[in-house]
């Protein structure tokens, strides 16, 4: 890395001061820290050590380092990377078969099961079927569609006839993918290793020609494990070629990540060691100071509250050196399987390993493969269908291990929760009349990750796109005036640009513009649904940041509806002479696997004749990953049931850095487009939204409306698009003093107004939200380029909670006042946009 100074012995002494004096150190001071030796890195090795007893401390466990008893398998040595000091991947010819088949790998379980193991580690090549056709027949022959595939199946076969608990290393994984293996495994990992990028991309270099350890890839499979929730070992491979800031910036990396999403459990800091028979077979192992520098300063950068570990067969026996270091664990050690990865370094007998660590004044204790922290926080963490396996296994005093308990295999299943009420099930009646119980929920200050962190991410993603000038947006007032559309081209983006920026009569110029356009696409006639709002749940362990709808189950305002009520709601609804219901709830853990089927067919039982316009594409994904169905088998099957369109919501701003502001855990933009486009081919069309006004800036806007444009030219599928201002009073990232409060009445305008440029041709239908603009601000949208007013809702929590101030339900003789506001006729639609309602 440029810039930075060699070390010195004078650097090396300031940065100690920093150290020893509790501030932090910046990149350079902890480079220059590695090179200690002597009697500074035994005062290095100090400092650090007493990090790590402080944090135990606080954890509840002084002086108690950690390991987990477990039994390691290689479910495949192929792999589609060619790591050049790596000896665990192979080739076809030099194994039996492209993987083991289940049976070895229950036995395996069974053998570690029977001496009291814990943990099965699985560890594998990165998509051999990618690379090696006998890996891809392997599948073929079995009827597994991928590694993936057989690994969660097999993970399932290891919970249900052994009752270890899995831990998988399968590589790089996607979002969804983390999200589909999250209810087979308490945990998972994958080694950040560097994030070096030229050790991967220059020839010769030890990653080259590996497309999984690209640092960038590897970096993001990292903050998506936080995303979904799931607790992530990582770490970093030191000796392999990096220089010392490179090491460095791999710690900084990880301690960003873990302060952003709070899921990294422990922090591997692991030393090559060459091997036979590898192209870096004559590079010279690293030397254990330099390990032991390492380790040190990972706990300085880490801090108290993380989990060090370094691998005990990797050492000579130094055991000591790393405890004084700052370790806390020695990881997996395992009494039945070799390390598969080193086999030529054998694991230390267990009670070798205690007796090392009392001499050097600590007990040791066993744990799971998940984190005590993480076994007791619970739901946020830890699938229902994984709670009993891990709670027969953890001392319910601290979350480590129960050292009596015995592995048995359980069934692996959805918790057998009754679809029943509970909770604050009137909320959505008396959030108007007695409010909420509380500003934010229980866990304000863990769920969201460390708001600092969020808050340096927010400064980045929420940067200005820069001045226009007057020119541009006279062009831009032309091109929208003529050729509306073309503004979402890239050689028009300047122009686009600053149009978002208009103001003055400017803004009026573009507003009359866009209300021109409206009246040619689909006339004078302001639109709106008999509807009602139906959130059976708001039980949420998602943490999005800017949602005060959320709870967790223990919240007092916390609350599930039965499948009863529900149809009660829509009977109640069709009586008032509703012909849509509006059914979205939180991502509750505890609902039934059916309960989205369940839903449709209770209000199709109930009210034939209801149109059932239901489910995000968040609870899409989520409930397709917990049916183990591709998304389009899902969304058919609850076609089938009665679904008839689904909502464009949970799109935010459809950018994966801002979204990653606002949601911490929320589906990544191309799986939201991949979502709606499969709703869209399988027969069920969508609205789309927008909720703006946080940390975004019009940049993100544009990127946004090009997004839809593009679902929209090939699919059709779209019926209308909503923009959401941000309510700001009670969400999280406002009450934590990152996001903005909501947009300015200047961005409201700007905003519809665009859609109805930016849209035109594709999109007919431009809705305005009485509901977060209020009377006022809705007759003024509708002056500018809006044609339509939403529903009569009924009931609406979300919002409500969040904080806005203009009530849950109009009827249609108020929306037939704001529709005459703004100087037009009202009449009411169909969810679709399909004629007229009979009277």
């Amino acid at each position: 890395m440029p810039g930075i100074a060699e070390p010195t012995e004078a650097s090396v002494r300031r940065a100690l001061h920093r150290a020893a004096t509790g501030r932090p150190l910046d990149l350079a001071e902890a480079a220059a820290l590695l090179s200690a030796r002597g009697a500074g890195l035994e005062e290095l090795l100090a400092l650090a050590g007493a990090v790590r007893d402080a944090g135990l401390r606080d954890a509840g466990r002084p002086g108690v380092v950690t390991y987990s008893r477990k039994v390691f398998i290689p479910l495949t040595r192929l792999c589609r990377d060619r790591c050049h000091y790596c000896t665990f991947a192979t080739v076809p010819h030099r194994l039996p078969a492209a993987f083991l088949e289940r049976e070895e790998v229950l036995a395996i379980a069974r053998a570690g099961a029977a001496q009291g193991c814990k943990e099965a580690l699985f560890t594998l090549g990165d998509r051999p079927e990618q690379r090696w056709p006998a890996a891809r027949a392997w599948l073929d022959e079995r009827g597994y569609d991928s590694t993936l595939d057989y690994l969660r199946a097999c993970a399932i076969a290891v919970l249900e006839e052994t009752g270890l608990l899995p831990h998988l290393n399968p590589g790089v994984l996607s979002w969804a993918e983390l999200q589909r293996l999250r209810p087979v495994a308490p945990s998972m990992g994958m080694m950040l290793e560097t994030t070096a990028s030229r050790l991967w991309s220059e020839p010769g270099g030890p990653h080259y020609g590996s497309p999984d350890k690209e640092p960038a890839v590897r970096l993001r499979v990292v903050a998506d494990a936080g995303r979904v929730a799931v607790p992530f070992t990582t770490g970093i491979l030191i000796g392999i070629g990096e220089t010392p800031e490179e090491r460095v910036d791999a710690l900084f990396e990880i301690r960003r990540a873990a302060r952003e999403h709070g899921h990294v459990q422990e922090v591997i800091v692991q030393n090559f060691r060459a091997k036979p028979d590898t192209a870096m077979r004559g590079m010279p192992d690293a030397e254990l100071h330099d390990l032991a520098a390492t380790v040190a300063v990972a706990r300085l950068v880490l801090g108290p509250r993380a989990r060090v570990q370094a691998p005990p067969n990797l050492i000579a026996g130094e055991y000591d050196l790393l405890l004084r270091a700052g370790i806390d664990d020695w990881g997996g050690v395992s009494p039945v399987t070799p390390d598969h990865v080193n086999p030529e370094r054998p694991w230390p007998q267990i009670e070798e390993l205690a007796e090392r660590s009392a001499a050097a004044g600590f007990t040791l204790r066993e744990r799971l493969t998940i984190y005590p922290e993480y076994v007791n926080r619970g739901e946020q963490w830890l699938d229902p269908r994984l709670a009993a396996h891990v709670a027969a296994l953890a001392d319910p005093a601290t979350g480590l291990a129960d050292g009596s308990a015995r592995p048995v295999g359980r069934p692996w299943q959805e918790p057998e929760t009754p679809f029943v009420a509970a909770g604050r099930t009137d909320l959505h009646a008396s959030i108007d009349t007695e409010g909420r119980a509380g500003d934010r929920r229980g866990d304000f200050d863990s769920v969201y990750g460390d708001w600092s962190a969020i808050a340096e991410h927010a400064a980045r993603t929420a940067s200005p796109a820069g001045e226009r000038t007057g020119s541009d947006v006279l062009a831009g007032l032309r091109l929208a005036a003529t050729e509306p559309a073309a503004l979402l081209e890239p050689r028009h983006e300047a122009t686009a640009l600053a149009l978002f920026g208009a103001a003055g009569s400017a803004l009026e110029e573009l507003c009359r513009i866009a209300d021109d356009l409206r009246r040619d696409a689909v006339g004078e006639d302001v639109t709106y649904v008999v509807n009602r709002n139906i959130n059976f749940t708001n039980v949420c362990y998602v943490g999005c940041r800017f949602c005060a709808f959320a709870q967790r189950e223990r919240d007092a305002d916390a609350y599930r509806l039965s499948l009863e009520q529900v149809a009660d709601r829509a009977q109640q609804a069709w009586a008032a002479g509703a012909t849509e219901v509006c059914m979205q709830g939180g991502i509750d853990p505890k609902l039934p696997p059916t309960a989205y089927a369940d839903l449709v067919r209770a209000v199709k039982q109930r009210v034939p004749g209801m149109h059932v316009h239901a489910f995000s594409p968040m609870e899409i994904v989520t409930a397709a990953s917990r049916a183990n169905l591709p998304i389009r088998e899902w969304l058919a099957m609850v076609r089938e049931a009665g679904l008839d369109t689904i909502p464009g919501t949970a799109a935010e701003i459809l950018d994966d850095d801002v979204r990653w502001v606002l949601t911490k855990g929320k589906l990544p933009a191309a799986t939201w487009v991949e979502v709606v486009t499969a709703a869209h081919e399988v027969g069920l069309r969508s609205s789309s939204t927008m909720m703006y006004g946080h940390v975004d800036h019009p940049r993100h806007w544009l990127g946004h409306f090009r997004v839809l444009a593009g679902i929209q030219d090939r699919t059709g599928g779209l019926t209308e698009f909503v923009a959401l201002p941000f309510v700001y009073t009670n969400a999280p990232i406002y009450l934590a003093g990152i996001a903005r409060p909501g947009p300015t009445w200047r961005e409201n305008r700007v905003v519809h107004a665009m859609a109805r440029v930016l849209l035109h041709g594709r999109v007919a239908n431009i809705q305005c939200s009485w509901v977060k603009l209020g009377d006022e601000g809705t007759a003024a949208m509708l002056r500018g380029g809006c044609n339509d007013l939403g529903g009569t809702l009924m009931e609406e929590t979300i919002s409500r909670m969040a904080g806005s101030e203009h009530g849950s339900a109009r009827t249609v003789a108020q929306l037939t006042a704001l529709a005459a506001a703004a100087g037009r006729p009202a009449r009411q639609r169909t969810t679709v946009y399909s004629g007229p309602i009979a009277d």
